[in-house]
């Protein structure tokens, strides 16, 4: 039935995020499906601001609330951590008085860069695997019903490619939908530097047994809905027309990855290496990506909220 196409607006800024979706819709002309947000800590979730993008009665949308614990290991987490486990009631009281749509939702992101794989850190593969299922399990008995649980992979080759890697996963009753993280690069010549199917695909020289992230979530999961949770173009001064030639990349060989169901770009006019996503940073790359979201296979309804 197509596939879902977001964004996480505004990322690495001060703008309000309902301000950096109203402007990014506004540029490339198109309401977003999909809406992603990033918490930590002891945040409450949905916010009202949350609340107010996924009811919009003209444009409804499906939330995607990224949440990073802090203040307490993986293992920690997994073995009820005081503090965790009051905040994560009080979380579950929240969302069940707030919002009863279903949603997407990860727990730390791209755990790959954060595993110390030694005895006793508390942060090994295994220990993000117990943490996640914890959280999801704790919140599901809590009455949070509506949760739609997302594995967030990191999809960079050294990583996935390590002894631990299949221990980060929680499994297949926790786990409702598996995404990676990947972005193109401009650089030409350097690491990144393709089209969309290099991007879905990448592989290395040194690791030549790698599929590619796409071909692995594919196999690994085959009765899992596929998501690009995070995705972009960083921008190079020395091939200005990739960004433009990217996009249109894209709405040729999405047709090579049926397993996708849903798209979320990450739209940043500097992240922490600087690099700039922005869309809108060529005249050019603007043009393609409005004419790619205008392709059929994102032209998915995703309802009226509740209460209309």
């Amino acid at each position: 039935c197509g596939v879902l196409w977001g964004v996480a607006p505004g990322a690495h800024t001060d703008t309000p995020r309902d301000q950096a979706l109203a402007d990014f819709e506004e540029a490339t002309g198109k309401t977003q499906a999909v809406y992603h947000s990033y918490r930590r800590g002891t945040e409450l979730f949905p916010t009202a601001t949350d609340v107010k993008l996924a009811r919009d009665a003209a444009n409804p949308r499906l939330l995607f609330i990224n949440w990073k614990p802090t203040g307490a290991t993986w293992a920690e987490i997994a073995a009820g951590d005081r503090d965790t486990d009051a905040y994560l009631d009080r979380l579950a009281g929240h969302i069940r008085s707030t919002f009863n749509e279903p949603f997407f939702f990860t727990v730390h992101h791209e755990p790959e860069n954060d595993v110390k794989e030694r005895s006793g850190s508390g942060m090994t593969a295994k220990d993000y695997r117990a943490m996640f299922r914890y959280v999801v399990n704790r919140l599901r008995a809590d009455g949070v019903t509506n949760l739609v649980s997302t594995m967030v992979f990191m999809s960079y080759v050294p990583w996935n490619v390590k002894s631990w890697f299949e221990d980060l996963y929680p499994g297949d009753d926790v786990v409702d939908w598996v995404a990676w993280d990947v972005y193109a690069h401009s650089e030409p010549g350097g690491y990144g530097y393709g089209d969309f199917g290099e991007m879905m695909n990448r592989t290395s020289r040194s690791e030549p047994d790698w599929p590619g992230f796409y071909n692995y979530a594919a196999a690994r999961f085959p009765d899992k809905p596929l998501m690009v949770s995070e995705w972009g173009v960083w921008y190079s001064g020395r091939d200005p027309d990739h960004m433009a030639e990217f996009y249109e990349s894209v709405g040729k060989q999405m047709p090579l990855f049926p397993r996708i169901k849903a798209m979320v770009y990450f739209d940043t006019p500097s992240d922490q290496k600087d690099r700039n996503s922005r869309v809108d940073r060529t005249a050019e790359g603007l043009a393609a990506y409005r004419e790619l979201s205008a392709n059929r296979t994102f032209q998915v309804d995703v309802g009226k909220p509740k209460g209309y």
